[in-house]
């Protein structure tokens, strides 16, 4: 196990490589710099010159990459190219909000799909299993912005109620943080609850059909004990996997219920840092959702083990 590990974050290292250059070729891949938003119309050649050598950006773009991942492995994020404030500064205020909106609504996704996805196997062809399906198609064919904004509006309108915006974080008051990350992290749950709901009753039809299953039920065991003890357990290695996955859909998915509800937290600013052509800022932030999602791929494939006892990392 612990060799297993050591050999898969010694291979996020040239993973966090790539974003990075990724990150880094992109944004200036992009018309404009932060030279033209800053000076705008009618700069001078000096002008020009001087906010270049100020940003680092008259060096040659090997060498921007080569000095910028130089002071993130030693731990400098460097300034904020537009408020010349120190990025990690930007990180701290940011990143609670974000990983907070992200991991809740991973939580209520599976804590919706595994019991919609168990009930729909499980009374299949029913009016339960019509019901739920229909449900989740509804849930994966409508936007999830489309849904947050009927949330803020049709309240508004009809009973003059809007849900709480904005972010409070969870050490200053735990109930405010949850009341204003509440619906916001449903909405994000919506689609890809959806989506393993579907997963969840596949998987299950799939086990339930199994000699082990039909063995339990043959043995006396209760239909209660037999779904939960052998057939839901062993169904859920695929579930993992996806969910899983769509930890990084949730992270970008994030940038647009932000902005609706007003939530301060990385994807808007880091859609903001890209229209500024905030290259320190914006490179840090695609990065930091670079190493989320290695870590929890890990942490997903660690838990291979704990719910299915023959796989063993050696």
């Amino acid at each position: 196990m612990h060799r297993y590990i050591l050999q898969r974050l010694i291979l996020t290292i040239p993973v966090l490589a790539l974003v990075a250059f990724g990150a880094f070729a992109l944004l200036r891949m992009i018309p404009g710099s932060i030279v033209d938003l800053k000076s705008g119309a009618g700069q001078s050649q000096a002008d020009t010159i001087r906010l270049k050598k100020q940003f680092g950006l008259d060096k040659p773009i090997p060498q921007q990459f080569l000095i910028w991942v130089g002071d993130v492995a030693q731990g400098n994020l460097g300034e904020s190219l537009w408020s010349t404030e120190p990025v990690s500064n930007e990180v701290k205020r940011r990143f609670p909000a974000t990983i907070e909106l992200a991991f809740m609504a991973s939580f209520f996704a599976l804590l919706i799909a595994i019991p919609s996805g168990t009930f729909a196997a499980l009374y299949q062809d029913s009016w339960i299993d019509r019901s739920l399906q229909f449900f989740t198609v509804l849930g994966l064919a409508i936007p999830n912005f489309i849904i947050a904004t009927l949330i803020i509006s049709l309240p508004a309108i009809w009973w003059g109620w809007t849900p709480p915006t904005g972010f409070v974080k969870l050490m200053d008051d735990p109930i405010q943080n949850v009341r204003h990350l509440l619906i916001p992290a449903l909405v994000l749950a919506l689609a890809q609850a959806a989506i393993l709901t579907r997963l969840t009753r596949s998987a299950m039809l799939e086990v339930l059909r199994q000699d082990y299953v039909r063995t339990a039920r043959a043995k006396g065991l209760t239909m209660r004990v037999v779904t939960i003890r052998h057939a839901l357990r062993n169904a859920m290695l695929p579930v993992v996997t996806v969910w899983g996955l769509q930890i990084a859909a949730l992270l970008g998915g994030t940038v647009i219920v932000e902005t609706i509800f007003t939530i301060p937290g990385m994807g808007t600013a880091t859609l903001t840092a890209i229209s500024r052509r905030d290259y320190n800022l914006a490179q840090t932030f695609v990065l930091i959702f670079g190493l989320i999602y290695v870590t929890v791929s890990l942490m997903v494939d660690l838990l291979y083990a704990y719910i299915d006892p023959r796989i063993r990392y050696t």
